[in-house]
């Protein structure tokens, strides 16, 4: 594996660029689809339930081929994406449209009598939402977000196929060059693990703090 190690390395850090670029537009998404599915007005809640059950319904690696190809036939080569822009839009919305069912059972599972009392107190709709409902919906979702986290770095894998040099780009790579596949899968394999074994404790930390006040 001599002079590749820096090479996977650097495949790690797409990698987790990828992840965390993902993560970030999935977890908006994720709020929009669970306001939209929590909706009163069946004209918003009907559509966006499709539409998430659209997403949830293809595999990711077919979303991550129409968005890459269909953007360069829509948009032109000079305003698409590009292998990274493709790979975090593609799983952005996949991650959001499960995270969506994530955090809807997460607002669900807030009392509605934190919300009569922020009422009470005087706090607006804007107020109630990101003082009373999101911390709490937080504290519920976190588990489940964990787990989504856990797929979404290994689905970075997928957009290798695109070309971008994440991890297993740069394994398939050295493979070819040195024609020992074995122990830059191996190394590949482990990389993995240790990004979803660093997380764990972060996402420990998380639930902790967001259980903060709490009576166990």
């Amino acid at each position: 594996m001599s002079g590749f190690g820096s090479q996977l390395l650097a495949g790690a850090a797409v990698t987790l660029e990828l992840a965390f670029g993902a993560l970030a537009l999935g977890l908006v998404l994720g709020l929009l689809g669970a306001a939209g599915k929590l909706s009163p007005h069946g004209w918003v809640r009907a559509p966006v339930t499709g539409l998430l059950n659209l997403l949830r319904g293809v595999p990711e690696f077919l979303i991550l081929l129409i968005v890459y190809f269909g953007a360069s036939e829509w948009l032109g080569d000079d305003l698409a994406p590009g292998p990274f822009g493709a790979g975090v839009f593609a799983l952005g919305i996949v991650f959001g449209a499960y995270a969506s069912e994530t955090f809807r059972g997460g607002f669900l599972a807030v009392p509605p009598g934190q919300v009569e009392a922020a009422r009470a107190f005087g706090l607006g709709p804007g107020k109630t939402f990101f003082l009373i409902r999101l911390p709490q919906a937080w504290r519920f979702a976190l588990p489940g977000i964990g787990n989504l986290w856990q797929g979404l770095v290994k689905d970075t894998s997928l957009v290798s196929v695109v070309g971008l040099e994440e991890i297993l780009r740069k394994a398939n790579i050295a493979a070819e060059v040195t024609k020992h596949p074995f122990p830059f899968y191996l190394a590949a394999m482990a990389l993995y693990l240790a990004i979803v074994t660093v997380s764990n404790p972060v996402f420990a930390w998380l639930e902790r703090r967001a259980a903060r006040g709490v009576r166990r």
